[in-house]
């Protein structure tokens, strides 16, 4: 898990880097201005070798020193732990490009074709654990060969893809493509905040975890479970959420300001009642759902007192995920990450040690909702000023 948050945290901001090209992508291709299009994507893509080149060697020589920041035991667990560390370090361009070419396809609307490549990835990657781990008896080593691999076939096939569906598009050797610093500075302002985001969801998380680990085994099981089921119950409004990016983006583009407001309401509606229906099946057959985890009782106590807080709000955090993914597509990025910072570490987070101290451990799950209501009252009439739609004026200004 260390292993997990150490890379995941390397790779935050340059996986922001494809949010914000997305972003650009979508109105550009939006506003049919093919050329910008081309430009985008190549500034991105030499951006993105650099960045690639920067994280491995940071990877390579920072892995045991971050390790033992992070009080990872000596011995064979320090050493697996490099081990995984430095391969997938290695591989880092592999994810980074198949991460851009997903990136680039949903800037042009084309989300399908990044569920198939993320398909491949997944496939491939189960394939060669397979044959590296249990065959071949490779360990952790192999384990992290799969994946650079998966990712790196992944990359290929994408690259080979793009450059044959799309004629005003060519991916190709790094010296034959232009790098426009502008379009840089307006990546990087639209991505850095998507990247810090997800840095801060990776410091909440481990921050919650440690007050998690303190209640034992049953209990950290229970809340693991859950967080699955959790994961599965949200999954159609984040593919929601990811679509309305794109479809604001390339409506901006287009100068379509009222078919942008008609689609975010659509799609508040259908996320909203579909969090409802799915909500509602959880509430009732959540116990189920963790059986299939464990039946220890602790751990279906756990789950249960979770689901039966949390489940009927779900919607709240469906109103949230369009609402930034809006304005993301808009082309503003800041106020989803200070609705973030805010609801997080000024909310949830000190909301959690709160409750669990003083009404105890079950009672610590209500800071999801505390955090959920501040970004609520955050994000709800930011939006509803309109002037997140503003963003898109930089975009039909590079026209």
């Amino acid at each position: 898990k260390n292993s997990f948050i150490i890379n995941f945290l390397l790779i935050s901001l340059f996986m922001g880097m494809g949010m914000g090209a997305t972003i650009l992508i979508s109105q550009f291709f939006g506003a049919k201005n093919e050329q910008k299009v081309k430009l985008t994507i190549e500034t991105v893509y030499i951006a993105m070798i650099i960045g690639s080149i920067l994280v491995t060697v940071i990877g390579l020589v920072f892995s045991r020193p971050i390790l033992k920041l992070m009080n990872t035991p000596e011995g064979q667990t320090m050493e697996l732990s490099v081990l995984y560390l430095k391969t997938i370090f290695i591989g880092t361009i592999a994810s980074f490009g198949f991460n851009i070419n997903s990136s680039i396809l949903q800037g042009i609307g084309d989300s399908k074709t990044s569920l198939l490549f993320l398909t491949i990835a997944t496939v491939a990657n189960i394939i060669l654990d397979l044959v590296f781990v249990a065959i071949f008896k490779m360990g952790v080593f192999g384990a992290a060969l799969a994946t650079i691999i998966a990712q790196l076939i992944a990359f290929i096939y994408s690259i080979i893809y793009i450059n044959r569906m799309n004629s005003f598009i060519h991916i190709t050797m790094p010296h034959k493509m232009h790098f426009d610093s502008n379009l840089m500075i307006h990546i990087t302002k639209l991505g850095l905040p998507a990247g810090f985001q997800n840095m801060l969801f990776c410091f909440g998380t481990i921050v919650l975890q440690r007050l998690v680990n303190g209640y034992g085994p049953g209990f950290m099981a229970g809340y693991s479970a859950v967080n699955k089921i959790d994961s599965f119950v949200f999954l159609p409004i984040t593919s929601v959420s990811t679509a309305i990016t794109t479809y604001v983006g390339q409506n901006l583009g287009a100068n379509q300001i009222d078919r942008v407001k008609k689609g975010v309401r659509s799609s508040c509606l259908m996320s909203c009642s579909l969090c409802i229906v799915i909500s509602a099946l959880v509430f009732f057959f959540g116990k189920f759902l963790l059986m299939a985890f464990s039946r220890d009782t602790e751990v279906l106590t756990t789950g249960i007192e979770y689901l039966h807080r949390l489940i009927p709000f779900y919607f709240l955090l469906a109103i949230i995920f369009i609402l930034n993914s809006a304005m993301r597509g808009a082309g503003q990025s800041m106020i989803p990450l200070v609705s973030s910072m805010i609801s997080l570490l000024l909310a949830r987070v000190p909301s959690a040690y709160i409750l669990d101290h003083f009404f105890g451990k079950y009672n610590m799950f209500w800071c999801f909702l505390v955090g959920w209501i501040i970004g609520i009252l955050i994000t709800v009439p930011y939006y509803l000023s309109n002037r997140w739609l503003n963003k898109g004026i930089t975009i039909r200004e590079d026209k």
